[in-house]
């Protein structure tokens, strides 16, 4: 009696398994940063997916996938705490509550993937692909539902990985299914002693090890871009106190030493101007007067009529504003209150925003003038984690800038997790990016995906980059998403028909 109830407990639904099953989750998902060790993701999936394809019953695959959802998101998403705790008196209660809500909500959706699964085929190589195919499916949901939250997508941990620069030709979801269908094939040599399934996976996970290569030279004559960052800590970002010394700070980073070399192009980040554009006139003159001719762009408030915009504009020599960018994709619960009324008797609007009841949303993707150099796809914080906007604009821009202030992230994984995201965005679509983040990590990412110069987290600082290459333009930015979904569902579609076709 005494074994058998040990047996129950580990057995697939048994509350040992679901522990196991969060542990597996929270080693995967240390293949993000600040970790940066892939195999443990593709070593935890493997191991799960063991667990799933010897699982007797659909409500067993179910749980699995719950548990080990919840392990993954909520060590991965362990910085979404960190937004409650720059005003600790006022929204420090919710921050325990925000990571779980997360971790649940991400693993919600594994347990879906791996239910539909279950109900596919269990077992066998059937199995194995049903897991690959229902995770990839319910991760392409995730990028999209309810405005989409596809942070901590499994296929990011290859972005420092020549495997990664498949995201060209296939995406992120594309390549989420090829790592999903590795590990499903490791597990099922595993569970069914199929070697030979063993010695393919194996030699694969060997291809998985190398690393890109070094970047070579840019080009002696291409534009020099300057971005600046100012490091203003969230919790004193408005402080009156502190305001203009901060701005004071972005424009001397801005004029640069003595010997600086005059750049083509300054870049500030998101919200670096702490005046609404209406009354930022001076502000304004003052950034182009220490640009010395060169335009900046910058980030601020604007207003028209009742609504709040948190927009981009682009300055001429002049201080002038020569083009606009209004955010369009507002972080749900961080810019705006979904059923705002109703939550805000909870006390969640403050939150939001110091305006009210939030940011108003933008009419979407748009590319902003740079004179000379083209044309850019500005990216305000959030938006970067989203590959299907990048798709938005009919005209292909020269380069990305990603404006954005990740002091609201913390000090650990989430300013670097951001980053590996925008990375991911230039591997996509052949567009290098330049990242200006108020407290780092500010960067110039090549069309590869490769982090040519960077500024320290945390650190005030001017960084001086010339502008890298423009690669050719790939697959995934003329396709997006679609053929990986068309895929996804024909396969599930077949699923469906021989399950009832054996069941009939």
């Amino acid at each position: 009696m005494a074994d058998s109830a040990v047996v129950q407990r580990w057995r697939a639904g048994g509350w040992m398994h679901g522990v196991l099953c969060v542990l597996l989750g929270g080693l995967g998902a240390l293949g993000h940063p600040p970790f940066d060790q892939w195999y443990l993701t593709v070593a935890a999936f493997v191991a799960v997916f063991g667990f799933a394809l010897r699982a007797e019953r659909v409500r067993d695959m179910a749980k699995t996938g719950f548990w080990f959802g919840f392990g993954y998101f909520a060590v991965a998403l362990h910085w979404i705490v960190e937004p409650f705790l720059v005003d600790i008196a006022r929204h420090g209660w919710m921050a325990p509550f925000a990571l779980v809500f997360m971790a649940a909500g991400g693993a919600i959706f594994w347990a879906a993937a791996f239910g539909v699964a279950g109900w596919l085929r269990r077992g066998g190589w059937a199995g194995a692909v049903a897991l690959a195919v229902a995770l990839s499916a319910t991760e392409l949901l995730r990028a999209y539902l309810f405005t989409g939250f596809p942070w901590a997508m499994p296929s990011y941990v290859l972005v420092g990985q020549v495997a990664g620069q498949a995201a060209a030709y296939v995406g992120p979801h594309g390549l989420n299914l090829c790592l999903f269908l590795l590990a499903a094939g490791l597990a099922l040599g595993a569970v069914a002693r199929w070697r030979w399934i063993w010695g393919v996976a194996g030699a694969v996970m060997l291809g998985l090890w190398i690393p890109v290569p070094q970047a070579g030279e840019v080009p002696a004559d291409a534009p020099l871009v300057r971005l600046v960052q100012p490091n203003a800590p969230q919790h004193l970002k408005w402080h009156p106190d502190y305001v203009l010394q901060h701005f004071e700070r972005a424009l001397a980073l801005t004029a640069g030493g003595a010997d600086a070399p005059q750049p083509d192009l300054v870049v500030w980040p998101e919200t670096s101007v702490p005046w609404v554009l209406e009354t930022a006139g001076g502000a304004l003159e003052a950034a182009a007067e220490m640009a010395g001719g060169a335009p900046v762009v910058l980030g601020l408030n604007r207003y028209d009529g009742p609504r709040i915009y948190n927009t981009v504009a682009v300055i001429d020599p002049a201080g002038e504003v020569s083009d606009l960018y209004d955010k369009h994709h507002l972080v749900p619960f961080g810019e705006y209150i979904p059923f705002g009324d109703f939550l805000g008797r909870f006390g969640l609007r403050g939150l939001a925003s110091q305006h009210g009841g939030g940011y108003s949303a933008g009419q979407g993707p748009k590319l902003i003038d740079l004179g000379a150099l083209g044309q850019a796809l500005p990216l305000i914080c959030y938006e970067a984690v989203f590959p299907q906007d990048m798709r938005g604009p009919e005209a292909r821009p020269r380069v990305i800038l990603h404006m954005t202030n990740d002091a609201w992230f913390g000090n650990f994984s989430g300013p670097y997790q951001h980053l590996a995201q925008a990375r991911m965005r230039a591997i996509e679509t052949g567009v290098p990016v330049l990242r200006s983040a108020n407290t780092g990590v500010s960067a110039v990412i090549d069309a590869q995906g490769r982090v040519l110069a960077a500024l320290a987290l945390n650190e005030a600082g001017a960084l001086d980059v010339a502008l890298p290459r423009l690669s050719d333009e790939t697959v995934y930015a003329r396709t997006g998403d679609l053929p990986v979904g068309v895929l996804l569902a024909v396969l599930i579609a077949a699923g469906v028909i021989v399950r009832r076709r054996k069941t009939h």
